[in-house]
């Protein structure tokens, strides 16, 4: 293992259980549900609805010890925020010109490495129009997507009120069937998303109604 990779990865669990226990202190005890349903001897897209700016932590948690990469805006990665997130599994991505690099470094890393990877389908915690970054991914590096949704406080003050934090796990969704990802079927991997977090957002609370801060 190359010296950079060995202390991305001790820099990445410090950070992760780093965070983790500040959550604790500031939120109490995280629920977190159906995390046996997480692939264990393999990588996988994990998708979410984004819902609040910090739920990243939660799922990397819930899913340890399994780390990640995730795309972030290009203006991010300068100066030592920049190396900060990058140490975090970070990658940029040009959001007015995105290109074709970040997908074949995403293909590439989930192919070749023991890391998995986080999207937001939405793209945007104020949005829920999925996007078809996720289903050209998953198909051109052959791993099966997991849902998982978020539900708790959209603010930090939220957190700080120690209002109620639940993560909920879905099952795999394969889509190997999908033989083109053209328009028809970057619709169905949506479909197939969506439905999804419908599903486990019931499981947690029936009632429950995502509504944008």
């Amino acid at each position: 293992m190359k010296e950079y990779e060995k202390q991305h990865r001790i820099f990445y669990v410090f950070l992760r259980n780093l965070v983790a226990f500040l959550l604790l202190i500031l939120n109490g005890k995280s629920k977190y549900y159906n995390v046996d349903r997480i692939p264990k001897d393999e990588n996988y897209i994990l998708v979410a609805p984004h819902r609040m700016a910090w739920e990243p932590v939660w799922f990397a948690f819930a899913t340890r010890p399994k780390q990640f990469i995730f795309m972030a805006k290009k203006e991010l990665f300068k100066g030592f925020g920049g190396w900060w997130i990058k140490m975090c599994g970070a990658f940029p991505v040009d959001r007015e010109n995105p290109g074709i690099k970040p997908l074949k470094h995403a293909v590439k890393m989930l192919k070749e490495s023991d890391k998995s990877m986080i999207m937001f389908p939405s793209g945007s915690r104020h949005s829920a129009e999925m996007k078809g970054g996720v289903a050209v991914i998953a198909k051109m590096a052959k791993v099966r997507i997991v849902p998982a949704v978020y539900q708790g406080p959209l603010t930090m003050k939220g957190v700080f009120k120690r209002q109620k934090v639940s993560i909920n796990i879905g099952h795999p969704i394969d889509i190997s069937d999908i033989k083109k990802m053209d328009e028809a079927g970057i619709a169905e991997v949506n479909r197939r998303m969506e439905v999804a977090f419908a599903e486990l957002d019931k499981e947690l609370n029936p009632d429950f109604h995502y509504e944008a801060k």
